[in-house]
């Protein structure tokens, strides 16, 4: 009898514990990464367009912010990192007012690090704002492969989706 309760206990515990791991691999493989460069900033003022310059969006830049809520409407975004420069984060407010969720500063010059900073948030959706040679960068890092090149200076319309599946990154990208 005795055998057989520790049988009985022994196989509940074996199909709860491989309950929790489909349920904890499913969470994960729910996770989704999204990432857009700025959209197009002011290069009117004087030095605007060197690297140490931070302008503001342009009007064109504010109404491709606006439509970035439309085009990314089907996603829930739990997450918003921006590098900490002005027309990343004037990019990422509306769509972190639509969903209530504090823009958080990352660093672009250690992408490895961010990028496995990334990788561990599971279950997510996130959306990463960044540059036009650092989210190509980004998204080669996290799928492990040199497929994107950096973006020109006047292509601002591209957005990356990265879906974990079966714990590897499935990468598309649009244009809106």
């Amino acid at each position: 009898m005795k055998n057989s309760c520790q049988r009985f206990l022994m196989g509940l515990l074996f199909v709860l514990s491989a309950g929790i791991y489909v349920h904890a691999q499913k969470k994960q493989d729910n996770t989704t990464i999204i990432l857009i460069r700025h959209a197009e900033k002011d290069t009117s003022m004087a030095g605007s367009t060197t690297m140490q310059a931070d302008p503001p969006l342009s009007d064109k830049g504010i109404i491709r912010a606006g439509k970035l809520v439309e085009s990314l409407k089907s996603f829930s975004i739990d997450s918003i990192f921006s590098t900490n420069f002005n027309r990343t984060r004037t990019t990422a407010i509306p769509i972190a007012n639509k969903f209530g969720v504090t823009i958080i500063n990352y660093d672009p010059k250690n992408q490895t690090l961010f990028a496995d900073r990334l990788k561990a948030i599971q279950g997510k959706t996130i959306l990463v704002v960044g540059h036009s040679n650092t989210i190509p960068a980004l998204v080669n890092l996290l799928i492990g492969s040199s497929k994107y090149a950096n973006l020109a200076d006047n292509e601002y319309d591209k957005i990356w989706i990265l879906h974990l599946e079966n714990g590897k990154y499935t990468d598309s990208q649009i244009q809106y």
